[in-house]
This record gives C-alpha cells, structure tokens and sequence, in this order.
C-alpha cells in the first residue's frame, strides 16, 4: 500500500464494508483544491444532491446537515490525504462515516461505462 493509505488505514474505512440499508444518503465527493464535486444519492437511487461543493468548511458542513436530513451519511471520498483532508475531518466532526474509494476501484467501476467522458461529476 501507498504512504497515504497506510496513514489513512483506520481512520477511513474501505467502502465496500457497509450495508446500503446503513444509511440515508451516500454522498460521493471527487475532491480538488479549492472546490470539489458532490453527488447525494438516497438508496433508492433518487439524486439529492449534484454540484460543485467550495472547499470550505462552513459549506462543507452545511451540505452534510442538508443531507444528513434524509437519515445516516456515508461520505465517500477519492482521496483522503492532503486536498480530501478538510472534508473527510468535517465530516468525521460533524459525526458522519467516511469511507475511501481507491483509484484503481474508480477505474474499474469508468471501465463499465466506455465511451462516456471522465469528468468531476461522474468521479463523484
């Protein structure tokens, strides 16, 4: 494993270990450095949330309560160290589960849908 991940082991669970019934929403972040793209998605699968998310956490916090209205978060993050920091630490403040997607994972689940453009909202 990667220096992150290894820093990350234990404190972001891999999230694939969880129940969909576990929670309300699963909000999907593709996180950059000033903005990141957020995906909500309840599990029936109607989308709750679809939009850029500024990099801040009084923004960052907002959209969680927003969300965490529909019952229990999973956040789910690309990545969890250095630009994915801020918002896996709001979240975990704000009492939420954070879960972490690798790469390789991402480009297995694009590899399902060829010919469709990569892009933030689709990462998310």
């Amino acid at each position: 494993m990667g220096d992150a991940q290894d820093r990350w082991r234990g404190h972001v669970a891999p999230a694939a270990g969880w129940m969909s019934s576990d929670f309300g929403v699963f909000l999907g972040l593709d996180v950059g450095k000033g903005e990141h793209h957020a995906v909500g998605v309840a599990p029936d699968g109607r989308r709750l949330h679809d939009g850029p998310l500024p990099n801040s956490e009084p923004k960052l916090r907002a959209l969680f309560d927003k969300l965490a209205g529909h019952g229990p978060l999973l956040v789910v993050v690309d990545q969890p160290a250095t630009i994915g920091a801020l918002p896996v630490a709001v979240a975990r403040a704000c009492g939420h589960q954070v879960a972490y997607l690798p790469g390789l994972a991402m480009r297995r689940i694009a590899d399902l849908y060829p010919g469709r453009a990569k892009t933030d909202a689709r990462d998310a």
